[in-house]
């Protein structure tokens, strides 16, 4: 654990302002610049951070310090000119040997920050953990904090947070919640989402909008100190937990980067760590792993899944599954038959961390669970500055006048329908959906490997909320023509966590999220896993070790758990039916490479005064390759047709809709009851749905109006088993309506209930009527090819093609290198030429 909770509990508190001054010790007589090098004669695979080592240990370089101020220390390392190796960096307390800080990646380019005091003694351990390179340059800075944004310099007393549950029957009611700047988390269903509210000026936002609310969670914060203390206790009683790894406590971004590496070392020929092409935007790498067969030919064509977490930073199980997946693949490889059938006909790339900068700021910070702007454990966004007013673009990220609200929502700036419903627009909301699609590095990062690497499978984790979604996010993109497979494997997996399997609609309108970019535009299959438990960061033995393995108290106790979702989107992965396939001959050492090329417009884009400006067009590039062994070739690829212009799913009616009836209001009035289904009190009336052949409904509609908006009534239907079905039930509103896709046909009933009126004495009654639609029939888009080239080893173009591919098609290509005009004619006959 880091050293420093005295200087880190105080930083924390209020906002600071960073004075920056380059300071490293050097011994009397010496030069400076000389100082700033670190040298070691050979290199050592060892952790940096476990332990300070003695002086003049092989493999490391030290230099001792002593902090000047209260404040931050920042160590980087980088390479020297003409040099390049995997130098580590650690930050030790010289008093006690305990870690204040630690980087790890897989260069010679590291950011080791954390808190330190005045005069605190400090040792600086530089550790050359692989390559050639016999230095590394080093600097230090310490940054002074001064608490600000109070008359006295002082932080203001944080007020209360809770969690409640605010009653959203109808989308409509959920894209209004997502409109108030509350911090709405992703935990809900068709009739309410939790939100965390910070403060008393949050309670008063939510009180004011009309929406009902029940608090699930009365003091956050107490929560967040009690849940770091049992993951102490749980870490302090347990050697190994049931994870592949045994891990027992969350893991620090160091820790995270040096596994990575070390599955890597260890397993040569299947394991291959790897640097994402942009650092963030405080500088840090980006790390993940390989696992394949033969893994460093990645052009070997097979299907690649894609796993990783942590868009969000304060969702720290999200890591932890991605991590432990990779364990489960290498772990499974030597000791699972079918873990290592599965292994040997896919690729695995897995990045825990997307968002290295804001996790790394969640994890470090003290745990307060206030929600307050300065409670950086629950820093959710990235550390992007550049939005920001300029008085809170001062300071570091870790500790700045803006807080932790400074950023943009990685989750809310891919280009799919981005600008649209379900993002923020001010700088502060933590759902902020940044300047502009693709603004931010780490999206970048995610979006330059699905371009290039053809990902046929695709999972982001996060939390809290025990979800399986799927795209789309907003309802009125319609799903894609293949929503009933894409419905089926959501299910699938949802039956092995115990989770709900949903469009992401279903939940409130989301744009600009990781699987409605990449399903759109390439039709690689694309999942969110919102992890059950409690909690963003819950307990580690139940929201990590419970969740992933299937145990309980997890929803997917004894189905199998996360650990299982995986491993069904992996065998989904290696199943040819699930994506396409282009066979044919090419000499070995000859270079395939599919190519598209596409612009796609965003959603309209909301302007703060709620208008809204064209969508801004943007353009997609894949490029994919393919290197040849020699001779019959197979190559696993998505469908050469984007879902996004391939059609809409729909269902063609068999015949009309059913016609519309009012109801009749029974004679009396029920009590004013603010406290159903407890209190069941209310009016009813019953109704008949028809079915086929007589008609075909797409959906029905209960609607009751009544005269004054300080009146409530809310309605409730039931099916004739008695489940709820559908439910509306807004404030400050004259009507409600209740919305049933596809009912079957069957009897219902209906409940109203009189939670208000505007006048007691003077009743404000309800009208009511049903009314039926027909379904909306499938619409089919164009289709599109692929372009294929063949390149000779010496780069020289020999072949091209246009390859149409459907999901679950082999096409044969033909020998594309050395005869392609002929293979294209005979693919365009239907026959041999």
């Amino acid at each position: 654990m880091p050293v420093g909770n005295s200087p880190r509990r105080l930083v924390l508190l209020a906002s600071a302002v960073a004075l920056a001054g380059t300071f490293v010790a050097l011994p009397a007589g010496t030069a400076g610049a000389a100082q700033n090098i670190l040298r070691a004669d050979k290199s050592v695979p060892r952790s940096c951070f476990a332990k300070v080592l003695p002086k003049g240990t092989s493999g490391t370089d030290r230099r001792e310090l002593t902090s000047t101020v209260d404040g931050l220390v920042q160590a980087r390392l980088k390479a020297t000119p003409g040099t390049e190796g995997d130098w580590d960096v650690a930050v030790f307390d010289k008093a006690t040997g305990a870690v204040v800080a630690a980087s790890t990646a897989l260069r010679t380019h590291e950011l080791a920050e954390s808190f330190v005091k005045k005069g605190q003694q400090l040792v600086v351990q530089g550790c050359r953990y692989g390559g050639s390179a016999g230095q590394a340059q080093l600097g230090v800075d310490f940054l002074a904090l001064t608490p600000q944004g109070t008359p006295t310099g002082t932080a203001a007393a944080a007020q209360r947070a809770e969690l409640v549950r605010v009653e959203t029957p109808t989308r409509a009611d959920k894209n209004k919640l997502n409109g108030l700047g509350l911090d709405v988390t992703e935990k809900g269903d068709a009739t309410g989402v939790e939100v965390v509210l910070a403060n008393d000026a949050d309670r008063k936002t939510l009180k004011d909008s009309g929406f009902k609310a029940k608090v699930i969670e009365a003091d956050l914060s107490a929560k967040s100190v009690q849940d770091a203390k049992t993951d102490r206790e749980y870490a302090a009683k347990t050697a190994a937990s049931a994870l592949p790894s045994g891990r027992t406590s969350y893991r620090h971004l160091y820790e995270y980067n040096y596994e990575l590496k070390e599955l890597a070392r260890k397993n040569p020929n299947l394991v291959s760590a790897f640097t994402m092409p942009e650092s963030t935007w405080e500088g840090r790498d980006v790390v993940g792993v390989e696992i394949a067969t033969d893994v460093k030919n990645v052009t070997d064509g097979k299907p690649v899944n894609f796993t990783m977490g942590v868009h969000h930073a304060r969702e720290w199980p999200a890591a932890e599954h991605v991590i432990e997946w990779a364990y489960e693949l290498v772990n499974g490889y030597s000791r699972d038959a079918a873990i290592r059938g599965l292994v040997s006909k896919t690729r695995n790339i897995v990045v825990p961390i997307i968002n290295p900068d804001g996790f790394e700021i969640s994890r470090e910070a003290e745990p307060k669970g206030d929600f307050t702007r300065f409670d950086y454990e629950m820093k959710r966004k990235n550390c992007n500055v550049n939005d920001s007013p300029p008085q809170f673009a001062t300071g570091v990220c870790k500790a700045n006048p803006g807080g932790r609200v400074r950023g943009t929502d990685p989750n809310r700036n891919y280009a799919g329908f981005w600008g649209g419903n379900g993002a923020e627009l001010a700088w502060s909301g933590d759902t902020f959906r940044g300047s502009g699609p693709f603004s931010e590095p780490e999206v970048r990062n995610v979006r330059s490997i699905v371009s290039s690497r053809q990902v046929t499978n695709l999972i982001t984790m996060h939390t809290v909320a025990a979800l399986v979604l799927r795209p789309p996010g907003v309802a009125d993109v319609r799903p894609p023509l293949e929503e009933p497979q894409y419905k089926a494997l959501g299910d699938k997996l949802a039956s092995r966590n115990g989770y709900t399997s949903e469009p992401s609609w279903a939940l409130y309108d989301t744009t600009g999220t990781t699987e409605d970019w990449s399903y759109w535009a390439t039709g690689g299959w694309g999942f969110t896993i919102e992890v059950g438990g409690n909690g963003f960061h819950g307990p580690y033995a139940d929201s990590v070790v419970a969740e992933y393995q299937g145990l309980a108290p997890a929803a997917g106790a004894g189905k199998g758990g996360n650990r299982q979702a995986f491993l069904d989107m992996l065998g989904n992965a290696a199943d040819p039916q699930q994506h396409s396939t282009l066979i044919g001959s090419a000499p070995k050492g000859y270079q395939l490479k599919l190519h598209k090329t596409f612009q796609t417009p965003t959603s309209p884009v909301i302007q703060p005064d709620g208008s809204t400006k064209p969508p801004i067009y943007y353009t997609d590039d894949l490029n994919s390759k393919f290197t040849a062994s020699g001779g019959r070739f197979a190559w696993s690829v998505n469908p050469s047709t984007r879902p996004y212009v391939a059609g809409r799913y729909g269902r063609t009616p068999q015949g009309p809709a059913q016609q519309g009836f009012a109801v009749a209001n029974p004679a009396g009035v029920p009590p004013i009851n603010q406290n159903y289904p407890a209190d069941p009190a209310g009016d009813s009336f019953t109704f008949h749905v028809d079915g086929l052949p007589k008609v075909d409904n797409g959906k029905f509609s209960v609607n009751i109006t009544w005269a004054n908006t300080a009146t409530d009534w809310d309605l409730f239907i039931y099916d004739a088993a008695g489940n709820l079905v559908s439910s509306s039930a807004n404030g400050g509103t004259t009507s409600e309506h209740a919305v049933l896709f596809d009912p079957p046909a069957g009897d219902y009933k209906a409940v109203v209930v009189n939670y208000d009126q505007a006048d007691p004495n003077a009743v404000d009654d309800w009208t009511g009527d049903v009314s039926f639609a027909s379904p909306i029939p499938p619409t089919y888009g164009t289709k599109e090819a692929y372009q294929l080239t063949c390149s000779s080893p010496n780069g020289k173009l020999v072949g091209v093609a246009d390859v149409f591919a459907d999901r679950g098609q082999t096409v044969d290509v033909g020998e594309v290198c050395t005869r392609s005009a002929h293979a294209q004619k005979q693919r365009a006959s239907g026959g041999v030429r």
